[in-house]
């Protein structure tokens, strides 16, 4: 009997091509790796194949479920070099400052950790599930509107320096690209081909890793050819949290993301036993202000992440063991099989690497991410990402992600808790409004929240956002019923695809 498979992912091309490989033969990992590999083309500015990714997975009949950090690492295996870099502010999120250029590139991980993922639990060659994304950057695709929305931020400023990086977003009149302005990124066909030819050895000891790390040390980048060779992927049993009746495994530390989901749904306990009322959401609220202080102020500084997210779970009784360029897809398939993968290449450095189509990271200019202690060569560094897989006991299984730097984690905690406490349907769950408490520098607290969202009297400033507000995320869920039955739901803050087929 052919696997069928539910997908929710970033646009059109992404969902087409895990259908595509789907009927080649594949399954829920097949589906998942070649959508995300046409999502790392088809969105730029948003994410690349130059990035980092975690994919969390629980195949079909196997009892525990694992993550793959394949997020990108600290460089300097190859000795220490002086940055090239630059501060880019803008007004994007109610305003971001920024650190670009060459040398706030961290090690890629993307690629090796995606084709770890392919090699273990996937059904076809990495060649298959390439194919789509090769095909997709030679013909070229239309600028989606997430891209289209955080481009203007930043076009000049932050993707404007570099003349390869600038060329990929203009057109033949010199005028930059629109949503719905068709994309070629030059090269970036070619790259890809040799990496479903040779694998992912030629972005870390072949020739795409020989002309990057030539072009670090030309331009003031600190990744080098040790840094490349010696990038491992690692793979992680899973996190585990209960929520109702649903077994839930997300991201481990040392990344955040998860670890600091987990906290938030144990403390959010039953809530909310059908609709939310407004003590529900000043529930929601204090939930979420302790927990993210509890990030700010000790794991965010602490000089072992880890160990402190550790210490976060055990603190709230847990029993188990901010940036818009981000991108999730979710997959289940008709055999139980689920796999989540979100990747982040922070907001892009806004160098491309010569002749290859490759837009570079700017993972260490994060600065929401990097206020601690910095880790030593080759540490993979700290994450919001939390992809997440579950399972119930009548058979039903699901997997769910978000993009959206801080709010990843708010965002999944307001989707499942509607999900597995609420009794609604996965679709109502992610359209739902949703907020997020930020702490602001000099440590005073806000609520953002979406303006048809009910708000109890709150003793804080608040911000309202117009609905369906891209601030929040993104989320994109997929499930398997009890019966066998596919659901998919896309987030319309980022106009998300789904497919089921």
């Amino acid at each position: 009997m052919t696997t069928r498979v539910a997908v929710a992912a970033p646009n059109g091309h992404a969902t087409g091509a895990a259908l595509r490989v789907v009927a080649e033969g594949g399954g829920a990992v097949d589906a998942a790796v070649a959508a995300m590999l046409v999502t790392m083309v088809t969105e730029p500015g948003i994410v690349s194949l130059a990035g980092g990714a975690f994919t969390t997975v629980w195949p079909a009949g196997e009892p525990a479920a694992v993550t793959v950090d394949g997020y990108v690492a600290m460089p300097g295996l190859g000795g220490r070099r002086e940055p090239a870099v630059h501060d880019v502010v803008t007004d994007y999120g109610a305003g971001v400052t920024m650190t670009a250029g060459l040398g706030s590139v961290a090690v890629p991980g993307a690629v090796a950790g995606l084709a770890l993922v392919q090699e273990r639990w996937g059904h076809l060659p990495w060649r298959e599930v390439v194919g789509p994304a090769t095909e997709v950057a030679r013909t070229g695709f239309t600028l989606g509107a997430a891209s289209g929305y955080y481009l203007p931020y930043v076009r000049d400023s932050l993707f404007g320096w570099d003349p390869q990086t600038r060329a990929a977003l203009e057109g033949p009149d010199g005028r930059w690209l629109e949503t719905g302005d068709l994309v070629v990124v030059t090269d970036l066909a070619d790259t890809l081909a040799m990496l479903a030819a040779v694998g992912p050895d030629a972005f870390y000891t072949g020739d795409v890793a020989a002309i990057m790390a030539e072009d670090m040390a030309d331009r003031g980048g600190l990744v080098s050819a040790e840094d490349l060779a010696a990038y491992r992927p690692v793979v992680r049993p899973a996190l585990d949290v209960d929520v109702g009746a649903w077994r839930l495994r997300t991201n481990p530390p040392p990344a955040i993301g998860g670890a600091v989901l987990a906290a938030m749904l144990t403390l959010l306990g039953d809530r909310p036993r059908g609709e939310w009322t407004r003590d529900d959401v000043a529930h929601l609220v204090e939930v979420q202000r302790q927990v993210l202080e509890v990030r700010r102020e000790r794991i965010d500084l602490a000089d072992d992440r880890g160990a402190a997210a550790w210490e976060l779970l055990r603190g709230v009784g847990h029993a188990g063991a901010t940036s818009p360029s981000t991108a999730h897809v979710s997959v289940v398939d008709s055999d139980g099989g689920a796999c989540a993968v979100t990747s982040s290449y922070g907001y892009g450095s806004g160098a491309t690497v010569p002749g290859t189509g490759l837009w570079l990271n700017n993972c260490l200019g994060e600065r929401e991410l990097n206020r601690g202690a910095q880790p030593p060569p080759g540490t993979h560094l700290a994450s919001n990402m939390a992809p997440t897989v579950g399972r119930r006991a009548d058979g039903a299984a699901l997997a769910i992600g978000s993009p959206g730097a801080d709010r990843i984690t708010t965002a999944l905690l307001q989707v499942l808790a509607s999900y597995a406490n609420g009794g609604t349907t996965l679709q109502a769950a992610v359209d739902r409004p949703r907020l997020h408490v930020h702490h602001v520098e000099g440590g005073g607290v806000r609520v953002d929240a979406e303006e048809d969202l009910p708000l109890p009297v709150l003793e804080l400033e608040v911000r309202r956002h117009h609905p369906h507000s891209m601030y929040f995320g993104g989320v994109a869920a997929t499930g398997v019923t009890p019966d066998g039955g596919l659901q998919a739901a896309g987030d319309p803050r980022r106009a998300g695809a789904v497919a089921i087929g």
